[in-house]
Protein backbone atom coordinates (compact mmCIF):
# COMPACT_ATOMS: atom_id res chain seq x y z
CA UNK A 1 0.00 0.00 0.00
CA UNK A 2 0.92 3.12 -0.74
CA UNK A 3 -0.57 6.76 -0.07
CA UNK A 4 -1.41 9.48 -2.54
CA UNK A 5 -1.80 13.24 -2.42
CA UNK A 6 -5.50 12.48 -2.53
CA UNK A 7 -5.15 10.54 0.60
CA UNK A 8 -3.29 13.34 2.15
CA UNK A 9 -5.68 15.89 1.15
CA UNK A 10 -8.62 13.81 2.25
CA UNK A 11 -7.11 12.95 5.76
CA UNK A 12 -6.52 16.83 6.00
CA UNK A 13 -10.12 17.61 5.08
CA UNK A 14 -11.75 14.99 7.61
CA UNK A 15 -9.54 15.91 10.38
CA UNK A 16 -10.92 19.41 9.84
CA UNK A 17 -14.66 18.48 9.79
CA UNK A 18 -14.02 15.99 12.68
CA UNK A 19 -13.14 19.63 15.15
CA UNK A 20 -16.12 21.08 13.99
CA UNK A 21 -19.60 20.10 15.83
CA UNK A 22 -21.44 17.29 14.13
CA UNK A 23 -24.28 19.01 13.30
CA UNK A 24 -22.05 22.30 11.62
CA UNK A 25 -21.75 22.18 8.29
CA UNK A 26 -19.07 23.71 6.36
CA UNK A 27 -18.64 25.29 2.70
CA UNK A 28 -16.04 23.88 0.62
CA UNK A 29 -14.51 27.51 0.15
CA UNK A 30 -13.85 27.29 4.63
CA UNK A 31 -13.06 24.20 3.80
CA UNK A 32 -10.24 24.47 0.84
CA UNK A 33 -8.81 27.40 3.01
CA UNK A 34 -8.58 25.44 6.40
CA UNK A 35 -6.71 22.60 4.55
CA UNK A 36 -4.96 24.42 1.53
CA UNK A 37 -6.61 22.19 -0.98
CA UNK A 38 -6.79 23.47 -3.88
CA UNK A 39 -10.88 24.39 -4.37
CA UNK A 40 -11.31 22.32 -7.42
CA UNK A 41 -9.29 18.69 -6.45
CA UNK A 42 -11.35 19.15 -2.93
CA UNK A 43 -14.66 19.09 -4.51
CA UNK A 44 -13.58 15.79 -6.50
CA UNK A 45 -12.39 14.35 -3.08
CA UNK A 46 -15.63 15.41 -1.09
CA UNK A 47 -17.68 13.77 -3.45
CA UNK A 48 -15.73 11.06 -3.13
CA UNK A 49 -16.57 10.87 0.42
CA UNK A 50 -19.75 12.08 0.17
CA UNK A 51 -20.72 8.57 -1.92
CA UNK A 52 -18.79 6.50 0.41
CA UNK A 53 -21.74 8.35 3.11
CA UNK A 54 -17.96 9.35 4.70
CA UNK A 55 -19.11 12.82 4.95
CA UNK A 56 -22.78 14.14 3.98
CA UNK A 57 -23.26 17.32 2.06
CA UNK A 58 -26.34 19.67 2.13
CA UNK A 59 -27.30 22.14 -0.78
CA UNK A 60 -28.57 25.95 0.15
CA UNK A 61 -28.31 28.56 2.96
CA UNK A 62 -26.19 26.78 5.84
CA UNK A 63 -25.49 24.13 3.82
CA UNK A 64 -22.22 22.24 3.16
CA UNK A 65 -20.27 19.19 4.70
CA UNK A 66 -19.79 17.04 7.60
CA UNK A 67 -19.39 14.39 8.86
CA UNK A 68 -22.44 11.76 9.09
CA UNK A 69 -21.50 10.16 12.56
CA UNK A 70 -18.88 10.87 14.98
CA UNK A 71 -15.13 10.99 13.85
CA UNK A 72 -14.51 8.03 16.52
CA UNK A 73 -16.61 5.44 13.93
CA UNK A 74 -15.40 5.97 10.65
CA UNK A 75 -12.23 4.15 10.04
CA UNK A 76 -9.22 4.86 7.82
CA UNK A 77 -9.90 2.23 6.03
CA UNK A 78 -13.07 3.22 4.35
CA UNK A 79 -11.30 6.66 3.88
CA UNK A 80 -8.47 4.90 1.13
CA UNK A 81 -11.21 2.71 -0.22
CA UNK A 82 -13.69 5.68 -0.76
CA UNK A 83 -10.42 7.79 -2.64
CA UNK A 84 -8.43 5.44 -3.63
CA UNK A 85 -9.91 1.69 -4.04
CA UNK A 86 -8.51 -1.57 -2.88
CA UNK A 87 -5.96 -1.78 0.14
CA UNK A 88 -4.64 -4.69 -1.40
CA UNK A 89 -1.13 -5.06 -2.83
CA UNK A 90 -2.17 -7.45 -5.70
CA UNK A 91 -6.25 -8.08 -7.54
CA UNK A 92 -5.78 -11.61 -6.75
CA UNK A 93 -5.98 -11.01 -2.65
CA UNK A 94 -8.41 -8.39 -2.72
CA UNK A 95 -10.99 -8.71 -0.92
CA UNK A 96 -13.83 -6.40 -2.50
CA UNK A 97 -12.26 -6.48 -6.03
CA UNK A 98 -10.75 -9.38 -6.43
CA UNK A 99 -9.03 -11.18 -9.54
CA UNK A 100 -8.70 -14.71 -9.68
CA UNK A 101 -5.24 -16.13 -10.55
CA UNK A 102 -4.53 -19.41 -12.00
CA UNK A 103 -1.51 -20.00 -9.85
CA UNK A 104 -3.20 -18.42 -6.77
CA UNK A 105 -3.45 -22.51 -4.98
CA UNK A 106 0.00 -23.10 -5.28
CA UNK A 107 1.49 -19.13 -5.05
CA UNK A 108 3.93 -19.05 -1.79
CA UNK A 109 4.19 -15.63 -2.25
CA UNK A 110 0.38 -14.82 -2.55
CA UNK A 111 -0.17 -16.99 0.83
CA UNK A 112 2.48 -16.25 3.08
CA UNK A 113 3.49 -12.81 2.11
CA UNK A 114 0.69 -10.84 0.13
CA UNK A 115 -2.82 -12.02 2.16
CA UNK A 116 -0.76 -11.30 5.40
CA UNK A 117 0.46 -7.89 4.48
CA UNK A 118 -3.04 -7.02 3.52
CA UNK A 119 -4.76 -8.27 6.52
CA UNK A 120 -1.80 -6.02 8.24
CA UNK A 121 -2.63 -2.97 6.79
CA UNK A 122 -6.71 -3.85 6.31
CA UNK A 123 -6.43 -4.78 10.43
CA UNK A 124 -3.71 -1.21 11.22
CA UNK A 125 -6.19 0.84 9.48
CA UNK A 126 -9.54 0.13 10.94
CA UNK A 127 -8.36 0.70 13.96
CA UNK A 128 -7.91 3.94 14.06
CA UNK A 129 -10.30 6.65 12.91
CA UNK A 130 -11.11 10.07 11.84
CA UNK A 131 -10.57 11.21 15.72
CA UNK A 132 -7.41 10.37 15.09
CA UNK A 133 -6.59 12.93 12.11
CA UNK A 134 -8.58 15.52 14.45
CA UNK A 135 -6.30 15.44 16.94
CA UNK A 136 -3.27 16.34 15.09
CA UNK A 137 -5.15 19.30 13.13
CA UNK A 138 -5.83 20.58 16.51
CA UNK A 139 -2.09 20.73 17.22
CA UNK A 140 -1.56 22.53 14.28
CA UNK A 141 -0.36 19.09 12.26
CA UNK A 142 -1.90 19.09 8.62
CA UNK A 143 0.55 16.42 6.85
CA UNK A 144 1.29 18.67 5.06
CA UNK A 145 4.81 17.65 5.18
CA UNK A 146 3.88 14.28 3.97
CA UNK A 147 3.08 15.12 0.52
CA UNK A 148 6.92 15.83 0.69
CA UNK A 149 7.85 12.03 1.48
CA UNK A 150 5.24 10.71 -1.13
CA UNK A 151 6.90 7.65 -2.39
CA UNK A 152 7.18 8.23 -6.80
CA UNK A 153 5.18 6.62 -8.64
CA UNK A 154 5.74 2.88 -9.95
CA UNK A 155 6.73 4.31 -13.95
CA UNK A 156 9.30 6.40 -12.39
CA UNK A 157 10.37 3.27 -10.08
CA UNK A 158 10.16 1.38 -13.07
CA UNK A 159 12.80 3.92 -15.01
CA UNK A 160 14.86 3.22 -12.29
CA UNK A 161 15.29 0.04 -12.20
CA UNK A 162 17.29 -0.78 -14.91
CA UNK A 163 19.95 2.28 -14.32
CA UNK A 164 23.48 1.29 -12.78
CA UNK A 165 23.98 2.97 -9.43
CA UNK A 166 26.14 6.26 -9.36
CA UNK A 167 29.64 5.57 -8.18
CA UNK A 168 30.87 8.01 -5.72
CA UNK A 169 34.04 10.88 -7.01
CA UNK A 170 37.03 10.64 -6.03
Amino acid sequence: MRLSKTDIYAFKTLGYLATQPLERYVGSEELSQATGVRHTYLVRILAALVSHNLVVSKKGQGGGYALPRPAEEISLRDVIRAVDGPIAPLACVSLNWPKACVEEQRCWARSQVWLKVRDAVLQTLSQLSVADLATDFKQGIDYSQCLEHLLPSSELLTRRVGKAPKTARR
